[in-house]
């Protein structure tokens, strides 16, 4: 684990270098304007950290097209950010940044939204494939307090989350209005091989789009009022329920609430925690590199434009 007392984490000078490092380590630094590589580094107080393009005179810094642009806070603290929002797991609220980071709540709220902007993967494959298998289930959050108000009893008003595993490999997870049939196989062959072996439970949601797949298993939860975790073929549906249980430990332990419409970002959080973790080889050290390359090519503005 890294130590969140390095250079790159306190030493402003020592953070820009670290982040032109990732941002440029094979082709060097290059202009995000136009593309051109003959930039040059400006001189003087007022543009320490510039860099300007001989073509097409345009100046940029190594935040300018990622989701640190036009960002005033620091980059030595966006980095400790992104290494402790990486390295916990069960995610880090943005209370507690904005009392480490010793920014406002409403900067470190939308840092840490932008972070998350960053954890979208964007070139990620299908999950499974030829003698594979690939669990799906979904689960239903929100709306769980009686003492609430406007509190209504059943799944349809709860937010819904469809999650794809592959057992011992990575997962996708999404936040649908309404978990239907139709939603439900969307899903599933955009993210998942039809070569794959499709193993859920009893739900009635996976019984047309399972025969799409080399094979449709089921594990009855309910058989006879006793829940069966392992069906008769080995078919389980553990892992995806293992990837629900991180995930809601986190929106209830560190979270706490969240509105509907901010929901999938919480989701691609525990995603892309998930999906670069220890058990895969990936520690918080290099977890953290491979979110500081994903924050390139992606904006995330505080307010829509009109």
């Amino acid at each position: 684990m890294a130590d969140i007392y390095a250079p790159e984490f306190t030493n402003e000078a020592a953070a820009i270098a670290h982040l032109e490092k990732s941002r440029w380590a094979d082709a060097g630094a290059h202009c995000p304007h136009c593309g051109s590589f003959a930039v040059r580094k400006m001189e003087g107080a007022t543009q320490a950290g510039y860099w300007l393009c001989n073509d097409c005179r345009d100046k940029f810094t190594c935040r300018t097209g990622t989701v640190m642009e036009r960002s005033h806070i620091p980059v030595h603290k966006w980095l400790l950010a992104i290494h402790l929002m990486s390295a916990s797991k069960k995610g880090m609220s943005a209370h507690q940044l904005h009392r480490m980071l010793g920014i406002t709540y409403k900067s470190a709220w939308f840092l840490a939204h932008r972070i998350r902007e960053a954890m979208i993967d964007t070139k990620a494959g299908p999950l499974g494939g030829e003698g594979k298998s690939v669990q799906a289930d979904e689960t239903y959050i929100g709306n769980s307090s009686k003492r609430a108000k406007g509190y209504k009893k059943g799944h349809s008003h709860k937010e819904q989350i469809v999650a794809l595993v592959e057992p011992g490999g990575k997962a996708k997870a999404v936040h649908v209005k309404s978990a239907t049939k139709k939603s439900v196989r969307e899903i599933l062959v955009t993210n998942a091989s039809r070569k794959s072996d499709l193993h859920t439970d009893n739900s009635r949601l996976y019984d047309e789009v399972g025969k799409e797949f080399a094979s449709h298993k089921t594990v009855n939860h309910s058989w006879n009022g006793r829940g069966e975790w392992v069906g008769k073929d080995g078919q389980t549906t553990n892992a995806a329920e293992n990837f629900f249980g991180i995930f809601k430990r986190g929106m209830v332990g560190t979270y706490h609430k969240c509105d509907a419409q901010h929901l999938q970002r919480y989701v691609t959080e525990f995603e892309f925690r998930f999906n670069n973790r220890i058990g895969l080889g990936i520690n918080d050290t290099m977890r953290a590199e491979t979110l500081l390359k994903g924050i390139e090519g992606k904006r995330l503005t505080y307010r829509r434009p009109n």
